[in-house]
């Protein structure tokens, strides 16, 4: 009778941390894409006429983060998740060999 006391509540741990992990996950996630969606669509897009006036290397911000700026984010933005998971891997006793 110990041995299924035992087991019951290494599985309800073992279902809180794979819980937890998700959850850390899917929120890396998220800010990660509102971040891209803010420059790439916001920056680029949106606000290219308030930021006409900002010269950055002979042209204009908006048409900068538009053209590279976006894809220089998106860039960033996966070196922090790999390493952002990596830690998280860590973490939760996940990581791979």
């Amino acid at each position: 009778m110990a041995d299924r006391t035992v087991n019951t509540s290494e599985k309800e741990k073992a279902q809180e941390d794979a819980g937890g992990y998700w959850a850390a996950n899917v929120r890396i996630i998220t800010v990660s894409l509102v971040i891209w969606a803010i420059v790439s669509f916001g920056f680029g897009i949106l606000l290219r006429p308030l930021l006409a006036g900002i010269e950055v290397g002979g042209t204009d911000l908006g048409f900068w983060f538009a053209q590279q700026g976006s894809i220089l984010v998106f860039l960033a933005l996966i070196f922090f998740y790999a390493w952002r998971m990596n830690k998280l891997d860590r973490e939760y006793g996940v990581e791979e060999d």
